[in-house]
């Protein structure tokens, strides 16, 4: 274990930290939002325009990395993210954070796309499982982590944006001092996604609508603790729940995934979301009850995208799954986009706890499809689908293809060992 990641902590490290910086912008934008007087509508555009960049950002960098190398493409995007936090408290125009949303979405999944790239080529075949799951730790710890650090701070005034400049910053010097360069980033051309849709219309479908819960719990979560009147020590907290139900609960969902029918299970995964922001808007703002809310909303979010992608690949060969891997995140991705906006303009007419209504009803809509498609098409016996292994939402198309290939591989391990007799 010691030796595995002697070789790579410095970029789980780096990691850690640029979603410490990241994570803290992400919730600033609402507290900040809220203090200059942006409406939810406006707030909701500014936070699409993070994973408009985002989406933008996993088709061009690799063709970048390819024309000048990971070091100069990653050091030149850290250094247009790390101007951009900084320009937040300069410009405070709906308008202008737009364009500063779009370049810091475009320029982390370029950062995204070279890191994990030298992380999936620094882990073996045997570790590479290990080393993934380290990686998603050590994402969801900075962005709950980033959470405990705007207490330090006034959404007010320019600290908390420089402070989190800063964080961005150097967190390139772990990486950049110990990552030996390697090959371009390949990245498998996206399936069309007719295409996707015909092998799987379950995992097409659903991971769009989970593309719009994401974006809007974690960027308009905020929004909504700030239109409510927490303090921003409560708002921090509330951000915080929603990744942290997702950190808890990834573990026993991925057990359950290899042990029963996965759409039985993301149909109750999704019940249990839509429930729970049931609560979060019958409940009218009981601050306990948003916590609980937020814990198990959250919660069922990001293991329901590591689920998504594990029935996609239960029914497609080994050769389709790096296709299919980067058709359902460009999937999830225009999801993203649209979720904010609908959202927005949902809280800008019904109120603030529409935030709750529209979560709850997208969670519906998944749970209905994943009902409907079970009367459509046989289940896949579990003894013959591919291992679970959780992905985060955030991560490109480089470790979504990594971890596809490397469950599919070590469930035709398992296989192959399960029928060969005992010697």
């Amino acid at each position: 274990m010691i030796k595995m990641f002697s070789g790579v902590w410095p970029l789980l490290l780096g990691i850690l930290l640029i979603m410490l910086g990241n994570g803290m912008h992400f919730t600033l934008i609402g507290l900040r939002g809220g203090i200059e007087g942006f409406s939810a509508a406006e707030l909701a555009i500014v936070t699409s325009g993070y994973f408009l960049g985002f989406l933008s950002g996993a088709r061009i960098t690799p063709e970048m990395i390819r024309r000048v190398g990971h070091v100069r493409v990653f050091a030149a995007l850290g250094s247009f993210m790390s101007a951009g936090l900084i320009a937040f408290p300069l410009l405070t125009e709906p308008w202008a954070w737009t364009i500063l949303r779009v370049l810091i979405g475009f320029c982390m999944s370029g950062i995204y796309v070279a890191a994990e790239s030298w992380l999936n080529n620094a882990a073996t075949n045997e570790t590479r499982g290990k080393v993934l799951s380290a990686y998603m730790i050590a994402q969801t710890l900075g962005i709950i982590g980033a959470q405990g650090l705007l207490t330090l701070g006034d959404a007010a005034t320019s600290v908390l944006f420089i402070g989190a400049s800063i964080l961005v910053s150097i967190s390139f010097a772990p990486i950049l001092l110990s990552a030996t360069p390697v090959p371009a980033a390949e990245v498998a051309r996206a399936m069309p996604l007719r295409k996707l849709f015909t092998e799987s219309p379950l995992g097409t479908v659903g991971i769009f609508l989970l593309g719009s819960i994401y974006a809007t719990q974690s960027g308009m979560g905020a929004v909504f603790g700030s239109q409510i009147g927490m303090t921003a020590a409560q708002i921090s907290l509330f951000v915080a729940m929603l990744f942290a139900g997702a950190l808890v609960l990834q573990y026993p969902i991925g057990w359950l995934s290899d042990r029963m029918d996965r759409r039985k299970l993301i149909f109750g995964a999704s019940l249990t979301g839509m429930v729970f922001c049931a609560v979060g808007w019958a409940t009218a703002g009981g601050f306990w009850f948003l916590m609980i809310s937020a814990f198990f909303a959250g919660g069922m979010t990001t293991p329901l995208y590591a689920l998504f992608l594990a029935y996609t690949n239960d029914s497609l060969s080994l050769e389709d799954m790096p296709a299919a891997s980067g058709g359902l995140v460009f999937t999830f991705g225009l999801g993203a986009i649209t979720g904010p906006l609908v959202t927005g303009w949902a809280m800008q007419g019904l109120g603030a706890f529409a935030f709750w209504l529209v979560l709850g009803a997208t969670f519906a809509a998944i749970a209905l499809y994943a009902l409907y498609r079970m009367t459509q098409r046989a289940g896949i016996p579990t003894h013959e689908t591919e291992s679970y292994l959780g992905v985060l939402p955030t991560s490109s198309p480089v470790a979504v293809e990594a971890a596809a290939t490397w469950s599919a591989e070590l469930a035709e391990a398992e296989r192959d060992a399960a029928a060969s007799p005992d010697p």
